[in-house]
């Protein structure tokens, strides 16, 4: 046993790099707890996600140092042999999390994630998975839920960067032997730092105009490797003495945890706010004085800190597919000490993965001690067995996928007596008992189509959709809302075919027909919201007078107001709504009141337990007093309000007349909307002026 201790000691040894600095793993620590309790407890740590930056700056710092000194010592850098250092570092563990992630989603995970799910994981196994997320991501109406392969999105960014800088640096060192002669390293320096500022002032702007895909994409992040890679190259640049060390390097860590506790979801980042955390992580990288207990360096390179570095890439991998996973399997969740348990398990598979996977990858003689392409083989097979399992899980399920489809569509056309908001005292199905239609596994993929009409979060034009009669005499209806009136399409559709309307959409992500301000995730999402309904505004106004118009909206919009009470603040939004609806000229208003906001997605809760286990308190998940309910009663507009559809006097059900209700926590499924068509379609008609 002492000796194969004493193997493992040499081996890990041989691994750890010449210029290794302790506390640079100690950094590595702090950005991996910080990711890792961010997801893990987000509302306690709601800026933990600035982790993933500090590990930027870190790489950054270490590649270019690692270049840098192959330039000095041969004048030249042997991509083939960085490159295939790098894939043996980092390939095995991340196709094993995959492989891992893959049989999840063919075994565990819910048949509707199916296809986003493998989507993921193909784009994760070739190191694209951040532009596969910018693409979606602009997508308001993409699935709340993640899929277990989603964090991959920073993993492929640092791939593309091992990619591409190399090629920057030969570049640069080109530059500074042709045009500077000694002085050739001024031309690297001037390069990353120009390339850095590029990137920040990109980063800057496109967060502040489309922050969601700004997020993902890779030259948004550049400068943050840039920031390490200056630091890297100018070694004379760092504090001296016995007190400058830490006062920069504390000061560093103070910004790293402000940052992690003060910054949340509604921060715009990267752009400005990022920063912060990089320049803590510059701070703390420089400074490196270690002679004494309290000394920064002393701190962050303790034993404790150095081994929860080591492993920090494999637990980066590990904890957020467990978090995504645990909800789904019986007995299991993330509530209590299972999301303790969940977090232990995390560290103890990275521990597990770095010792028997990473580091026999990187010194397996096979592949060290031959050419390059030995290691390129090496990766190219083991993306072919991640692609295979995934062709694999793809070909088994997706019949099943069909199916299901096909087995909606059908209940669709013709639904079973009785069924879902059809169900009342007088009008119940026995055969419905216990149903669930759509079943859990499918619920969430139960979405409404023509997504073309439905304006994205950053997009400002009104797009008008035309559905059902074009004859000009027809009854002209118009739809117009945000999310919650989207859910309705497929429904309105149907009333439009079966009624001979001249159905026309309006429809805008978060955005609802009301002249209150509202908040959002960015300026530049409130300023699109704010110019749509100056838009749609104009648009009503060259439209001749809709017969009726049909409006809902999420009650839980979180609009800007003066207002210092909640009475006072529903009054504001009311009378927001009525201020819109004076656009329509005189066209007749049928609202309706917004459903109940669950708290979780209850598909979850259905795959495992029974749907009366499958409830919400109605206290919890409805609002006392919707504004748009307000604003019918006092603009004297036809109100719908369908709450004792969802809901008895204590209750709200996720499953009613054996129709699933919600395709995630707050949108509802097509197939339940369409239960509600003739409840919908009298009022409507009741409202149109008489033929």
């Amino acid at each position: 046993m002492s000796e194969t201790r004493s193997r493992h000691r040499e081996r890990t040894a041989q691994t750890k790099p010449t210029h290794f600095l302790p506390h640079v793993q100690g950094l590595r620590a702090i950005a991996v707890i910080l990711v890792v309790l961010y997801h893990f407890w987000p509302g306690r740590l709601s800026g933990g996600y600035i982790g993933v930056d500090i590990f930027f700056v870190i790489s950054g710092f270490l590649i270019t140092g690692q270049l840098a000194r192959e330039i000095e010592r041969t004048g030249r850098i042997a991509l083939p042999s960085f490159w295939g250092k790098r894939v043996r570092r980092l390939l095995p563990a991340s196709i094993t999390v995959l492989i891992f992630s893959t049989l999840a989603t063919f075994f565990i995970l819910p048949l509707s994630s199916l296809v986003d799910s493998l989507r993921e994981i193909l784009a994760s196994t070739f190191y694209f998975e951040n532009w596969s997320l910018a693409a979606s991501s602009v997508n308001y109406l993409a699935s709340h839920d993640a899929t277990a392969v989603q964090h991959y999105w920073s993993l492929s960014l640092e791939e593309q960067f091992y990619i591409f800088w190399p090629l920057l640096l030969l570049a640069a060192t080109w530059l500074g032997v042709r045009f500077f002669g000694r002085r050739r390293w001024l031309a690297m320096v001037v390069l990353v730092v120009l390339v850095s500022l590029i990137s920040l002032v990109a980063s800057v702007l496109y967060t502040h105009n489309n922050p969601a895909e700004a997020f993902f994409v890779t030259f948004t992040r550049v400068w943050e490797f840039g920031a390490g890679a200056i630091l890297a190259l100018l070694p004379r640049f760092r504090p001296r003495g016995a007190w400058w060390p830490n006062i920069i390097g504390y000061a560093g860590l103070v910004a790293i945890l402000v940052s992690a506790y003060k910054f949340g979801p509604n921060t715009q980042f990267p752009g400005y706010a990022a920063l912060v955390p990089v320049l803590g992580a510059a701070a703390i990288l420089v400074s490196s004085r270690a002679e004494h207990w309290w000394d920064i360096g002393s701190v962050l390179g303790g034993r404790p800190q150095r081994f929860i570095g080591d492993i920090s890439y494999s637990v980066y991998l590990w904890h957020w597919p467990l978090i995504i996973i645990a909800p789904y399997i019986p007995g299991w969740g993330l509530d209590g000490i299972n999301r303790i348990a969940l977090l232990l398990a995390s560290f103890v598979l990275g521990w597990l993965t770095k010792r028997y996977i990473e580091d026999p990858a990187r010194t397996w003689k096979f592949f060290t001690t031959r050419k390059p392409r030995f290691t390129y083989g090496f990766m190219i097979a083991l993306m072919l067995v991640s692609t295979l399992f995934v062709a694999g899980a793809f070909a088994i399920n997706n019949p099943k996928y069909q199916a299901a489809a096909a087995e909606l569509q059908k209940i669709s056309a013709n639904p079973p007596e009785c069924f879902g908001a059809e169900q009342t005292a007088d009008c119940s199905n026995p055969k419905l008992a216990g149903k669930v239609i759509p079943d859990a596994g499918f619920g969430n993929a139960d979405k409404p189509g023509n997504n073309d009409c439905f304006v994205q979060l950053n997009e400002s034009a009104v797009k008008a959709c035309h559905f059902g009669s074009t004859s000009p005499n027809a009854p002209k209806v118009a739809l117009i809302g945000d999310s919650h009136a989207y859910q309705y399409i497929e429904t309105m559709k149907k009333l439009a075919a079966k009624n001979g309307w001249s159905l026309t959409t309006y429809l805008k992500g978060a955005c609802p027909w009301n002249t209150t301000p509202i908040g959002g995730p960015s300026v530049a999402f409130t300023d699109s919201c704010q110019q749509w309904l100056v838009n749609l505004k104009a648009e009503l106004g060259k439209q001749p007078a809709y017969g009726a118009i049909f409006v809902t909206a999420l009650h839980a919009t979180p609009y800007v107001t003066t207002a210092t009470t909640s009475a006072e603040k529903t009054a504001e939004i009311a009378a927001g709504f009525s201020k819109a609806w004076t656009q329509a000229k005189g066209a007749p208003i049928v609202a309706l009141v917004d459903n109940p906001d669950f708290l979780t997605d209850p598909n979850k809760c259905l795959r495992l337990s029974s749907p009366k286990d499958c409830t919400e308190k109605r206290a919890d998940v409805l609002s006392k007093t919707d504004p748009i309910g307000v604003a019918a009663k006092d603009s004297g507009a036809t109100l719908l309000d369908f709450t004792d559809k969802y809901c008895d006097t204590t209750d709200c059900f996720s499953v009613v007349g054996g129709a699933n209700v919600y395709r995630d926590q707050d949108h509802l499924t097509v197939t339940w909307t369409l239960t509600l068509a003739n409840l919908i379609g009298k009022a409507i008609t009741s409202a149109l002026p008489a033929h």
